[in-house]
């Protein structure tokens, strides 16, 4: 079956044939929506759909994302035949397995309707997860206080994390969702009153749990990013109210939260990760110097760690967990190598090129709100990344992926001939 542009011919089914196609798309929004409360359903789900999708009678479309990819992973594994090792690499290429999300969506999902749907349904989710995180928040309190410990060694020792495995990955799912249901809702004509009301709900509930999640690089830094995205979009004087409101929510938030957000300059000692990151950035360039083409190798950089800590670190590390380098950047091209790093980000950045100049062509007004929250998703996602390895994380990833591939789905169905014409002359189509 031929990968096509993502303009594909319609097609005459069959009754059989329509069945199919009905199974195949509801399989796919299934594993699109489980990845907010459970990786393993949602890649059975994605293998059942790509399976079903592959003996369907339908010609396939890719968006133009298919060459840095393709070459990514190609280089990826080169790296890893390369690295002298190359069985313990086989969890990454395995991990490619993730992106074959792109395929499924942009074959399954039928324009705005079904984006909006499953933006409401992660909202849903990732707003039972923030309720649930909430009462580990209160629960992790309590105990600090019974124990008599110190509660905020206490619960950044132990973090919230919803029904996720990790907070990270909490905190990742919740900032997409959070920023795709803003999108959502700060564009006209996306949604009814009653979901607004369900939506404005939903993102109270995301936002007061990624504050108490104490990822910094998430609500200090990937959300921001992302606001002021949507907010750039949307209105542009809407940017300078930012400012005021970082200032008021700090001056408003409750002693731990301040102490969480001021500890980014003034950390405690080791107890908060400013020196493990800094050891970490230090170690990763080292290992980019000395293996700058094909890197280590993946899963090759935490036991090679120790061997290119600089030597005027002293003697044990600070306590905590040195498996990856907490940065994508240095870790794809410590891993990997820098060419490698320039696929990722010539990924990437084809993505963002054609979403931006989406939103140049606006009177498809329904179409604004997922070129704009994918934009949001991107630049949070990107600028969380220089404190955290999140792309690695398959849960991450994968939200991260789907988010893309609604921006194509959108661009693919413009709804005018203005907007069509436009994206063909700047070659986004």
């Amino acid at each position: 079956m031929p990968v096509e542009s993502l303009h594909a011919a319609s097609i005459v089914l069959a009754p059989a044939e329509c069945r199919l196609e009905v199974t195949v798309r509801r399989v796919s929004f299934a594993a699109a929506s489980a990845i907010v409360l459970s990786i393993a359903v949602s890649q059975i789900l994605l293998g059942l759909g790509i399976v079903l999708l592959l003996i369907s009678r339908r010609r396939l479309v890719f968006p133009p994302l298919l060459l840095p990819l393709s070459l990514f992973i190609g280089w990826t594994i080169a790296s890893d035949l390369l690295s002298g090792n190359p069985v313990a690499g086989l969890p990454q290429i395995r991990k490619f397995f993730v992106f074959s999300v792109i395929l499924l969506v942009c074959n399954t999902f039928r324009g705005i309707s079904d984006i909006s749907r499953l933006v409401m349904v992660w909202s849903g989710a990732a707003a039972l997860s923030a309720i649930a995180a909430t009462w580990q928040f209160v629960t992790r309190w309590r105990e600090a206080s019974e124990l008599h410990a110190q509660p905020y060694d206490y619960v950044l020792d132990g973090r919230i994390k919803g029904f996720a495995g990790h907070w990270m990955t909490f905190g990742g799912e919740e900032m997409i969702a959070f920023l795709m249901l803003l999108a959502l809702l700060l564009f006209p004509g996306s949604v009814s009153p009653v979901q607004k009301i369900f939506g404005w709900l939903c993102a109270t509930l995301l936002w007061i749990a990624i504050v108490m999640g104490y990822t910094r690089s998430i609500f200090l830094l990937g959300v921001p990013v992302g606001l002021l995205i949507l907010a750039w979009n949307r209105a542009r004087r809407l940017t300078f109210a930012i400012p005021v409101v970082a200032a008021v929510t700090f001056l408003a938030a409750p002693p731990h939260i301040r102490e969480r957000m001021s500890s980014v300059l003034r950390p405690h000692g080791d107890v908060d990760s400013n020196s493990r990151r800094s050891i970490m950035r230090r170690t990763g360039l080292r290992m980019i110097q000395a293996h700058p083409w094909f890197g280590l190798g993946p899963e090759q950089v935490q036991p090679r760690f120790l061997a290119y800590v600089p030597p005027d670190i002293p003697k044990p590390l600070p306590a905590g967990w040195y498996g990856h380098l907490h940065n994508i950047y240095i870790q794809y091209a410590a891993e990997r190598g820098l060419p490698a790093l320039a696929l990722l980000l010539w990924f990437i950045g084809r993505m963002m090129r054609d979403f931006r100049r989406a939103l140049k062509y606006r009177s498809a007004s329904p179409n604004q709100f997922v070129f704009c929250g994918a934009l949001a998703v991107i630049g949070g996602v990107l600028a969380e990344g220089l404190f955290e390895h999140n792309l690695g994380d398959s849960e991450v990833l994968t939200m991260f992926l789907i988010v893309a591939s609604c921006g194509y789905v959108a661009m693919d169905r413009p709804g005018t001939n203005q907007l069509e014409a436009g994206l063909r002359r700047d070659g986004c189509v």
